[in-house]
């Protein structure tokens, strides 16, 4: 006996979008998304001075070796959300803790 199949034709985007949904798998990789983002955004140096990059519910957190540079990138806070935003296909970022 066969089984009814679904006659609209489904591209691989799509199929991977409900798969991601079906399984609940968007959180985790929004987090290496951003993880990944912030590292190819900021560049070398900063990444040589990174120790932990994590993301939860819309706060980006990020552990810095480097109190000076800390204090450096504190004061573009608004800047580096805008930039990292624009890189997502939605923007998740809504706020980042530096420590």
């Amino acid at each position: 006996m066969k089984t009814k199949r679904n006659q609209e034709g489904l591209n691989m985007k799509d199929a991977l979008d409900l798969f991601k949904d079906k399984m609940h798998l968007n959180k985790g990789l929004d987090k290496v998304e951003i993880e990944e983002l912030w590292y190819h955004e900021l560049g070398n140096g900063i990444k040589n001075y990174t120790e932990k990059v994590d993301f939860k519910d819309g706060v980006l957190r990020v552990r810095l070796k480097s109190s000076a540079l800390r204090e450096e990138l504190s004061y573009g806070k608004e800047k580096i959300i805008a930039r990292l935003n624009e890189q997502l296909p939605s923007p998740l970022i809504e706020k980042l803790i530096l420590n």
